[in-house]
């Protein structure tokens, strides 16, 4: 019940988006400087947020557990993107676009979110480590699977800088900040904390702008990307916490988990198909078509797993 109300506000923030392109109070600049914001300002704050709550704690083999779930997730999704383009009988120019979205989910402008409203700073704390291996993967074997070609711009891509950005770092610091015990003026805390509450409604108008430019009659048209959304947004969930519920018994942690393969396809693997010579367009009617059913499938497949 929950995470329905929560989809439902995140869905009504949305809306905010869609209805701001339509009446042209948002275009196509604004929306790029909201996208920068949330990267680099709010959400890196919506993660360091979490370090400085002083009102919970969780042990250190809990984190522990959580960073061995996390590379176990994506792994298990590595191994999903081998299958998929097989089960979909797609054509070869498609594999890495589709690898690369059955891989990476809108862990940050949607996971977050819907981590924060629905299990705290505690559940933020443990989807902060999601980010690293997120990262490291999307700079390298993202770019990998997603090229089909090797000029050298696009290897030079793929470098430390990239994969240490300022989402990785504010989770690294976050981390040092809530294992140390870390005091944080309270001024510099209420400062943080209000970058944070950024983060849940420009991320919402941002998916939504996205998402009013694209036409829905052609996203339920094409019926492979159908089939993919449900593996995607459904089979892939179902399977995963199961397997995680043989060893989790944190709840938290497990409702974490779930979010974090549950989130429909990252707006990232648009940008990265564009840059990489991979089907740009099957990637963006991806990310809409994901997103628009996640409202749907997160709270149901949630209420059925968890």
């Amino acid at each position: 019940m929950i995470l329905l109300e929560q989809m439902f506000i995140l869905f009504l923030l949305m809306m905010v988006g869609m209805i701001g392109r339509k009446k042209g109070l948002i275009n196509d600049v604004v929306c790029k400087g909201m996208s920068a914001i949330v990267l680099n300002i709010a959400c890196p704050a919506f993660v360091l947020s979490a370090g400085i709550n002083k009102d919970e704690y969780v042990s250190n083999e809990a984190l522990l557990t959580c960073a061995i779930c996390a590379i176990a997730i994506y792994a298990g999704l590595i191994l999903c993107a081998v299958v998929i383009p097989y089960i979909l009988r797609l054509p070869k120019n498609n594999y890495g676009t589709y690898r690369v979205m059955t891989i990476f989910s809108n862990i940050g402008f949607m996971g977050f979110p819907i981590v924060a409203a629905t299990y705290g700073s505690i559940g933020l704390l443990y989807a902060a480590t999601f980010q690293f291996p997120f990262n490291l993967l999307f700079y390298t074997y993202g770019i990998k699977t997603m090229q089909n070609s090797s000029d050298t711009e696009a290897q030079a891509t793929s470098s430390w800088k990239n994969i240490l950005n300022v989402g990785v770092i504010s989770v690294f610091i976050s981390i040092a900040l809530y294992l140390l015990r870390v005091h944080v003026p309270e001024s510099l805390a209420d400062a943080i904390s209000s970058l944070s509450g950024l983060t849940v409604p420009l991320s919402m108008m941002v998916i939504g702008y996205a998402l009013g430019g694209m036409k829905i009659r052609s996203l339920l048209s094409d019926y492979r990307l159908l089939f993919f959304a449900f593996i995607k947004l459904i089979l892939i969930p179902i399977i995963g916490i199961s397997l995680l519920k043989l060893f989790i018994t944190d709840d938290t942690l497990l409702g974490v988990c779930f979010v974090m393969i549950a989130t429909p396809v990252g707006s990232m693997t648009a940008m990265l198909a564009q840059c990489y010579s991979g089907d740009e367009d099957t990637a963006s009617r991806g990310v809409a078509l994901t997103t628009l059913l996640s409202v749907v499938t997160i709270p149901l497949v949630g209420g059925l797993c968890l």
